[in-house]
C-alpha cells in the first residue's frame, strides 16, 4: 500500500480539528441558550409578579413615547419630551411604595429647585451682565455647598436624599442656563410639565394596576423568618440526634443546607427590614380596615428575630465542630432535647400563624409541655453527673501528668542532644552540629505554625472532652428558649398596635404544620401539631 501525500494527512488532520470546534462550539452556544432559559424562567416563577412589574414598566414606556410619536404632543411639549422618559426609566419601582418615595421627592425637588432659580433669576437681572454672572456663580456655590451639606442629615438622608439630588440638579440647569439663554422660563415650565406626566403614570401604574406593597412585602417577610426559623430549629436537632454518621465526603455545601437556608434569610434581613418600611410608611392604607400598619413596630420585631438567629447559628455550629460527643451519649438526653425543640417550633409557627392572618397570638402559646421538657432535659442531666464532672478524676489527672512528663522528655532530650554534638571538633561532628541546627530551625519554625492535631489529642486526653460538647448544644438550646419570651413579647406589642384581631378560642383552630426537613436520614419531624389553642 503507498504512502500517503503528507498534504492530504494534513488536510485531514485540519479539517477534522474544524469539525471538532464545530462541534464544541454549537454545544457550548446550546448550553448557553438552556442556561439562559433556565434562569429566566426561575426568576419568573420564584416571584410572578416580576413578570407584571416589567410589563408595566414597558406599558409606562410606550406611553410616554407617545410624546415624541405624535405630532400634536410633540408640537406642544417639544424637545423637553425625553424628560417624560426619563422620569419613567427612574422612579417607576417595584413597589408602590418606593414609586411614590421616588416621585414625589423628584417633584418636590424640582419645585423648589425651579422656584429658587428664578427668584435668583429675578434677582440677578437688576444687576449689570458682569456682576450677574458674579451673582449666578455665587448662589450656585452656596445652594450646592448647602444642600450637600443637608444630605449628611440622618432624617434627610434617609428620606429626602433622592430629592435633594434632583433639586441640585434642576437648580443648576435653570441657574447656568437662564445666563445664555433668554427663554429660560418656558423651557422651565416644559420640563415641569413632561416630569409631572412621568410622574403621573408612575403613580397610576403602581398604585391601580397589579399594586406590589412594600407594606405587605414586610408582612409575608417577619412571617417567612419566623417560619425559617423554626424549621431551623427543629431540623438542627433531628440531626444532632441522627443514628447515622455524618459522612464528611458526603455532606452538602452550606449553600445548600436546609438549616442554614432557614435562619440566612434572617441574618440579612436588617437593610431589606428598613428599606421596606420606610417605603411602606409613603404607601395610602389600602386594606380593608383602611389604617397604616406600625412598619416600624415590624423592624423591631426583625431586631428581635436577629438575635435568636444568632443562637440558631450557635446550634448548627455545634454539628459541625471537631470534638464531637459520641452518640451513645447524645441518646441518653434525645427525648427531651427533640421535646424542647418541638415546643419551641410549635410556638415560633404559631406566632408566625398569628401575624399572617392579623390576629393576636394564642395566650396558652408557652404551654405546660414547654416547662415540662425543660424539666425532664434538667433531670437527664442530673442523672448522669459523672459525664460532666468526671468521676476518674484520678485518671484524668495522670493522663494530664503523663502528657505533660512525656513532652518534658522529649523537650529535654533535644536540649541534652545538642550539647553533646556541640563539643566535638571533627568533621563528622561538625556535619551532624550543621543537620541537627537544621533540623532545630525547622522545628522551631513549626512551633510558629497552628498544630491542630496535636491540640486535638491533647484536648481529648481530657476526660470530660465527650460530654463538653453537649453541654454547649443543651444550654444553646436552653438559651433558645429564653429568648423565646422577647420573641413572643414582640409579637404581643405588635398585635396591639396594629390592632390585630382578639383571638378566639372557639374560632382559631389553628393547626401548625412542621415541615420535614430535607436532610436525607435526619429524625423525621411531627407533622399536624395543633397549638395550644386548639387543644
Amino acid at each position: 500500500m503507498g504512502i500517503e501525500n503528507p498534504n492530504e494527512w494534513t488536510a485531514k488532520i485540519n479539517g477534522l480539528k474544524k469539525y471538532t470546534s464545530d462541534v464544541l462550539s454549537l454545544e457550548k452556544t446550546k448550553f448557553f441558550a438552556c442556561s439562559t432559559m433556565r434562569t429566566i424562567c426561575r426568576a419568573g416563577r420564584e416571584d410572578p409578579r416580576r413578570v407584571f412589574h416589567s410589563l408595566k414598566v414597558g406599558f409606562s414606556l410606550t406611553l410616554v413615547t407617545m410624546l415624541y410619536l405624535m405630532e400634536p404632543l410633540f408640537e406642544g411639549i417639544g424637545q423637553n419630551a425625553i424628560w417624560a422618559v426619563m422620569t419613567v426609566v427612574v422612579v417607576l419601582e417595584f413597589t408602590a411604595g418606593a414609586t411614590l418615595c421616588k416621585g414625589l421627592n423628584r417633584g418636590l425637588g424640582t419645585f423648589l429647585a425651579g422656584s429658587l432659580a428664578f427668584l435668583i433669576e429675578y434677582i440677578a437681572q437688576e444687576t449689570g451682565r458682569v456682576y450677574r454672572a458674579i451673582f449666578i456663580g455665587t448662589a450656585v456655590f452656596v445652594i450646592g455647598a448647602a444642600a450637600t451639606y443637608m444630605r449628611f442629615f440622618p432624617y434627610i438622608k434617609k428620606n429626602y436624599e433622592y430629592g435633594v439630588v434632583i433639586f441640585l440638579l434642576t437648580f443648576n440647569l435653570i441657574t447656568v442656563s437662564s445666563y445664555r439663554v433668554h427663554n429660560v422660563l418656558k423651557i422651565a415650565h416644559e420640563r415641569f410639565y413632561t416630569i409631572a406626566i412621568g410622574c403621573g403614570i408612575c403613580l397610576l401604574m403602581s398604585l391601580f394596576i397589579f399594586p406590589n406593597w412594600s407594606g405587605q412585602d414586610l408582612h409575608n417577610s417577619t412571617v417567612s423568618k419566623l417560619q425559617g426559623l423554626a424549621n431551623s430549629i427543629e431540623a438542627c436537632v433531628n440531626e444532632y440526634f441522627r443514628n447515622e454518621t455524618i459522612d464528611e465526603d458526603k455532606e452538602k455545601p452550606l449553600v445548600e443546607d436546609p438549616i442554614y437556608k432557614g435562619y440566612k434569610a434572617v441574618l440579612d434581613s436588617k437593610s431589606n427590614d428598613e428599606t421596606l418600611a420606610l417605603h411602606a410608611s409613603w404607601e395610602p392604607p389600602h386594606s380593608i380596615r383602611c389604617y397604616r400598619l406600625p412598619w416600624q413596630q415590624y423592624v423591631k420585631l426583625g431586631n428581635v428575630l436577629r438575635h435568636f438567629g444568632y443562637t440558631v447559628v450557635a446550634l448548627h455550629g455545634c454539628l459541625q465542630t471537631q470534638i464531637q460527643t459520641p452518640r451513645s451519649v447524645r441518646a441518653l438526653f434525645k427525648d427531651p432535647c427533640i421535646r424542647v425543640a418541638a415546643e419551641v417550633t410549635k410556638a415560633l409557627l404559631e406566632l408566625a400563624d398569628s401575624i399572617k392572618n392579623h390576629r393576636q397570638c394564642s395566650p396558652e402559646i408557652l404551654s405546660d409541655h414547654l416547662h415540662q421538657a425543660l424539666q425532664d432535659l434538667d433531670t437527664a442531666l442530673k442523672s448522669q453527673p459523672r459525664l460532666f464532672l468526671g468521676s476518674k478524676a484520678t485518671n484524668a489527672k495522670t493522663n494530664m501528668y503523663a502528657f505533660a512528663a512525656a513532652t518534658a522528655r522529649e523537650k529535654s532530650s533535644q536540649d541534652h542532644g545538642a550539647s553533646l554534638s556541640s563539643v566535638k571538633t571533627d568533621t563528622s561532628a561538625l556535619r551532624k552540629w550543621k543537620s541537627q541546627r537544621v533540623r532545630e530551625h525547622g522545628k522551631e519554625a513549626e512551633k510558629k505554625m497552628l498544630r491542630p492535631t496535636l491540640s486535638k489529642i491533647s484536648v481529648m486526653s481530657l476526660e470530660f472532652s465527650e460530654a463538653l460538647p453537649f453541654a454547649a448544644f443543651a444550654s444553646l438550646l436552653v438559651e433558645a428558649v429564653a429568648r423565646l419570651d422577647l420573641v413572643i413579647e414582640e409579637v404581643e406589642e405588635l398585635g396591639r398596635v396594629a390592632n390585630f384581631r382578639e383571638f378566639n378560642a372557639s374560632n382559631d383552630q389553628v393547626v401548625v404544620i412542621c415541615q420535614k426537613p430535607e436532610m436525607g436520614n435526619a429524625a423525621p419531624s411531627k407533622n399536624n401539631i395543633p397549638s395550644h389553642g386548639s387543644e
